[in-house]
């Protein structure tokens, strides 16, 4: 091959947005049984219908769901696993109009409750009953503006399509639920609650009632500082549960009058933020012991004993696996993958207790078809930074990796810093054909876990409490100038771009708080600084508190308790750290992409920065999507957004990517 000599931005690359937008198939909550392992597929070419996929013993895997039905949930409005198997067949919510429906051997959906009109329901988080007749699960009823939980009970029979009263409540009085389990004899119910203002990470309940009893509910575990997860009951008395009591999510055994032993302690996470209902973190093998999902800047999958507490890991090709497992008997189902491994369903046979013999893995489905030269893809580095104040700030950094080409002698790259949502997600070492494309063009990324990511213990989800805005922007910004410091990245041609939260940091960055401030050593200081950014892209990222705060989604309605303070006693600091109302002349040139249909961020949100930008004459492009909620899903938006954002940079930072069509930019 030879290799010509471009511009950083210019270089050609075989990885187009067709090819990313097309091989975006997201795999999640793998469950197994008796008849095989299941999996849930979003199909970008499909629109973004999500596909409910079986693979038996046969090893031929068989979609089941005909369309147009989508198995897609809307409670929380993040959802979870929407589907689960029953005898026969499976249940599945269905995205347009947010019924149970039973699909048998005979590919028919059947609805199992009432049309939407004035009062409609959501479900999600699904088990079985004990006497397999009933859909136990988090219901999520919307009456006249007002919404409510519980924990109810479907008959399986359809008896509740027509009378909703045949639906059963087994427990209610808390803003929400999460986790239903029973116990093996059948007599009690476990779960998870919490209330407003908190959110699950930051404290929620374990609880326990008799299912047949008063109604009485007893408090096993939790606390508004401790977050506990994932009950899984041992045996008729005790149950295994994980808890942040410590610092870290690590797994506790629990009796019934909370009496609590942790299994294994360590400073690592066995568990990530509950954003989504349905997946746990953990599953309980045949011979007793755990199989469990473990780790900080990088996930394992192991064994733990838990008499012992002895912890095994599973030496498998794997570097990142999704905090999701399912077992029956010795083997687990679970989703994995690593920087140049896609995403990819698993079963593996984990040999039985005092067996040595090793670990078998076996792929039932991948991500992506085929992969691009391994040449053309990025190959992370881990970073620990010095952020402002001495605090550790956590990166991945991806160089520019192209085999065809090289920079001209003296040129650095640009590096855009990506800044993930949540904010307390997690940006993980895993195959991105999305980042794939920037860097095989030349533009490097640094992906960056500021302070509030998961992953690294509560301690540092903790820094972001009451500073949104502050410690993310600043994070950000250590990790930009640690790479133009170090001659890594040209300093001039410095982007930040992130989604929903992370596009509030990226917005944040050039315009408030720690924005409008000194370098990050010097936030406090009030000093001046040239500005460390040249260009945004912002995914439908929020930028009026006030407004987010007035008009999102019960879920996270009081979320900026937290993050910035309670309403209204924090009303000078909303306008304080809002983008919006702090657009200035050296603000810099910004993007904005948005889907029409967003409930968390609706559009709003994105035209009220556009304003600010256009009165002050900043160069910008304000690009909407029809049909599209909270995050694209279809593969035409897909393509559109991506290649907008690289003009956008081209633009901004002087190079012109080939085969790329320009978007327009306005100046007010």
């Amino acid at each position: 091959m030879t290799t010509e000599t471009t511009s950083y931005g210019e270089w050609p690359s075989p990885i187009v947005g067709a090819d990313v937008a097309r091989k975006q198939v997201s795999l999640a909550f793998a469950v197994i049984d008796g008849s095989g392992v299941w999996w849930q597929e979003s199909r970008p070419a499909e629109g973004g219908r999500v596909a409910v996929v079986c693979q038996g013993p046969d090893g031929i895997s068989r979609d089941l769901l005909p369309m147009p039905y989508n198995a897609r949930t809307r409670v929380h409005e993040y959802g979870g696993r929407s589907y689960h198997p029953v005898p026969g067949g499976f249940v599945f919510a269905n995205f347009s109009d947010q019924r149970l429906y039973r699909c048998g051997d005979d590919g028919e959906p059947r609805p199992l409750t009432p049309e939407p009109g004035d009062v409609s329901f959501r479900f999600a988080d699904f088990v079985l009953s004990p006497g397999g007749d009933e859909i136990w699960c988090v219901r999520e009823r919307h009456e006249g503006g007002r919404i409510t939980r519980a924990i109810a009970a479907v008959p399986l029979d359809g008896s509740a399509e027509q009378d909703d009263g045949a639906m059963r409540v087994l427990a209610s009085g808390s803003d929400f639920y999460a986790f239903p389990v029973p116990s093996p004899d059948g007599t009690r119910l476990a779960w998870i609650c919490w209330d407003h203002p908190l959110m699950p990470w930051d404290g929620t309940e374990l609880r326990v009632a008799a299912v047949e009893g008063d109604g009485t509910q007893q408090v096993i575990m939790g606390a508004p500082a401790e977050s506990v997860l994932a009950p899984a009951w041992r045996d008729d008395q005790s149950l295994y549960v994980i808890s942040d009591r410590s610092g870290w999510w690590n797994l506790y055994l629990t009796d019934l009058d909370g009496t609590a032993r942790e299994l294994c302690p360590r400073p690592e996470e066995f568990a990530a933020p509950l954003w989504q209902l349905g997946a746990s973190p953990y599953a309980v093998l045949g011979d007793g012991r755990l199989a469990v999902t473990y780790g900080t800047g990088e996930t394992r999958l192991g064994v733990l004993d838990p008499g012992t507490g002895q912890l095994t890991e599973l030496d498998l090709p794997y570097r990142v696996y999704i905090f999701d497992l399912t077992a029956v008997g010795q083997t687990i189902a679970t989703i994995a993958g690593g920087p140049a491994v896609p995403t990819t369903v698993i079963s593996v046979d984990v040999p039985a207790a005092g067996d040595s013999g090793a670990p078998a893995a076996r792929e039932l489905s991948r991500s992506t078809d085929a992969l691009p030269d391994p040449a053309y893809l990025p190959v992370p580095r881990t970073a620990e930074l010095t952020g402002p104040s001495g605090s550790v700030v956590h990166a991945l950094v991806y160089p520019p990796s192209n085999p065809g080409a090289r920079a001209p002698e003296g040129e650095r790259p640009p590096y855009i810093v990506w800044v993930h949502g949540g904010p307390t997600a997690q940006s993980l070492p895993r195959l991105d054909l999305e980042k794939a494309f920037f860097t095989s063009r030349g533009i490097g990324i640094i992906d960056v876990n500021y302070g509030g990511s998961t992953g690294y213990g509560r301690a540092y989800r903790e820094r972001l409490r009451g500073q949104w805005g502050v410690v993310d922007v600043a994070d950000a910004m250590t990790a930009a100038l640690a790479l133009a410091e170090s001659g890594e990245a040209d300093g001039k041609r410095l982007g930040i771009r992130g989604g929903s939260a992370g596009g509030w940091t990226a917005l944040a960055a050039v315009t408030s708080g720690v924005g409008a401030l000194g370098p990050p050593d010097s936030a406090e200081s009030g000093g001046t600084r040239e500005r460390v950014f040249a260009a945004v892209a912002s995914y439908f990222g929020v930028a009026d508190l006030r407004a987010f705060a007035e008009h999102t989604h019960d879920f996270e309605s009081r979320y900026l308790d937290g993050l910035i303070g309670p309403l209204p006693e924090s009303e000078a600091l909303y306008a304080e750290r809002a983008p919006v109302g702090h657009v200035n002349d050296a603000t810099c040139p910004v993007l904005l992409l948005q889907g029409l249909d967003d409930p968390v961020v609706p559009p709003a949100q994105a035209e009220s920065i556009a304003a600010d930008l256009a009165a002050h004459g900043i160069p910008y492009a304000y690009i909407t999507y029809a049909g599209e909620s909270h995050g694209f899903r279809k593969a035409e938006n897909i393509v559109a957004s991506m290649e907008a954002e690289l003009s956008f940079y081209g633009q901004i930072m002087g190079f012109t990517p080939p085969g790329i069509p320009p978007v327009s930019l306005a100046e007010g």
